[in-house]
């Protein structure tokens, strides 16, 4: 894409570009190609906006998880028992009946709660019951006064009501360490940073009403990947980041890396003969919810996955290539993206890291498994499981890494061409100015030599005659 020269912008162009000119006809087709990939993106999500998105996300919910009655109430803890010898810390509960209002209260493995409110069969008073809890649980640092939630099962064919524990109540915990977050964030980055949480709460709209509702009536994973990811970058970038040309380059980048990633995800799906289903919750998932294709699950996972360092990826590659051109005006394009990349290779190298380590530690168990089993590592990278997550690791690694050039390439296109140095301006004699362009610092021009030659002028004051005649 051609560039004219940096003099042939306007002032406006510079200025909202952080004195960076930017090239005409590159703004111009950097825009046409955004207001198409919008304009894309919103009949997208008009045309897949799940028909009744309530119905949608709540199906769930209304799947028979437990038997009619059933109630989940919570309760203060007001005991724990030490674990049951032999019991170790598996993540297993002892075993043993479950918790009834009047029981004999247990001898281990146990903890002892009263119901936060009373019970349909307790009148005004609220049952203290013991009931058996994993020996992981106990272990887990569980003391009085913390909150459990538990499965209350009513009483039929004869027998009273039981109780057992489904969860610790982590409300509490996970609210402080959001506010926190908030606060750090806010506290830092300040405007920019606020500004960004805007964003993430707009993702988090667009997961929540539009992606989860679209998949469960059974869209095409790959297209609401695309629709959804297409409008979160859009906020996203616009709002952390200002609407500008520089942002608008890194658009651009994220919405290349991302249309990488999903090729090479539906691809790597198929070639790989992957199911969905590689845990328990993904089977639940597919038991519960007929409507959605696993598959189509797993390759929406995918384009997601990598969006967060796909975006930081391009942000930092336009905003490097447009430091650049403001420090060194003179430089070319083709040297200016050689210059980019050289920050870019650095940043994909730490970026690949972030990658790995992040998925390495969210299956760190499953690791651990391959290290206990004796089977061939080759052997256990080919389980469903590990294969998922190979796949997800590499599809987001390619699509970030071939960004990265592309983003540099539209920056160094985008910004204005490299500047030439204006001439100086001619002596007040009125002689024109060489050719040659200005004459280097220190060194007599034309004009002087001609004064030179001639001889000093003549004194204009006494004063100015006395000191000539001194200093012979």
């Amino acid at each position: 894409m051609p560039g004219g020269h940096s003099h042939t912008h306007s002032h406006a162009d510079r200025g909202a570009s952080g004195h960076v000119a930017v090239s005409t006809l590159a703004r111009v087709g950097l825009t046409l190609v955004l207001v198409l990939a919008a304009a894309a993106t919103v009949y997208g999500i008009v045309r897949y906006w799940p028909g009744d998105a309530q119905a949608s996300s709540s199906s769930v919910g209304t799947t028979d998880f437990a038997a009619p009655g059933v109630t989940l109430p919570v309760a203060e803890v007001q005991r724990v028992l030490p674990v049951c010898p032999g019991a170790g810390s598996s993540g297993q509960a002892s075993s043993g009946p479950s918790g009834g209002v009047g029981d004999a209260p247990a001898a281990c493995g146990a903890i002892t709660v009263q119901l936060a409110q009373p019970s349909p069969t307790s009148g005004d008073v609220r049952p203290t019951v013991s009931v058996q809890v994993p020996p992981a649980v106990s272990l887990s640092g569980l003391r009085e006064g913390d909150s459990v939630q538990l499965l209350r099962t009513p009483a039929q064919n004869g027998q009273s009501e039981t109780y057992s524990f489904l969860q610790v109540q982590r409300g509490a915990p996970l609210s402080l360490m959001l506010a926190l977050f908030l606060v750090v964030v806010a506290a830092v980055a300040r405007w920019r940073g606020v500004l960004a949480l805007a964003g993430l709460g707009f993702g988090g709209l667009v997961v929540a009403r539009f992606m989860l509702p679209a998949l469960l009536e059974g869209q095409s994973g790959l297209l609401v990947a695309l629709i959804g990811s297409s409008a979160i970058m859009f906020v996203v970038l616009y709002l952390a980041h200002g609407l500008s040309v520089r942002t608008s380059t890194a658009l651009a980048g994220t919405l290349f890396g991302v249309g990488i990633t999903a090729g090479l995800g539906l691809l790597a799906v198929d070639m790989a003969r992957l199911s969905g289903v590689a845990n328990d919750e993904g089977a639940t998932l597919a038991s519960f919810v007929t409507t959605m294709n696993p598959r189509e699950l797993l390759t929406c996972a995918i384009i997601v996955a990598g969006l967060g360092v796909l975006n930081d990826v391009t942000i930092t590659q336009s905003s490097a290539v447009w430091e650049l051109r403001a420090a060194a005006p003179s430089m070319g394009r083709r040297e200016l993206f050689r210059s980019g990349m050289r920050i870019g290779r650095d940043h994909i190298a730490s970026t690949i890291y972030t990658i790995v380590f992040a998925y390495a530690g969210a299956a760190l168990p499953v690791l651990l498994l391959i290290f206990l089993y004796d089977r061939p590592v080759l052997e256990m990278l080919q389980t469903e499981s590990l294969s998922e997550e190979i796949v997800r690791t590499l599809s987001s690694a390619i699509g970030l890494v071939l960004a990265v050039p592309v983003t540099t390439a539209i920056a160094a296109l985008t910004v204005g061409g490299a500047s030439v140095a204006t001439p100086a301006a001619a002596p007040e004699t009125g002689a024109a100015p060489s050719d040659r362009g200005a004459p280097e610092a220190g060194r007599p021009t034309a004009a002087d030599l001609v004064r030179a030659a001639d001889g000093p002028p003549p004194p204009t004051t006494r004063a100015e005659a006395r000191s000539r005649l001194t200093s012979r």
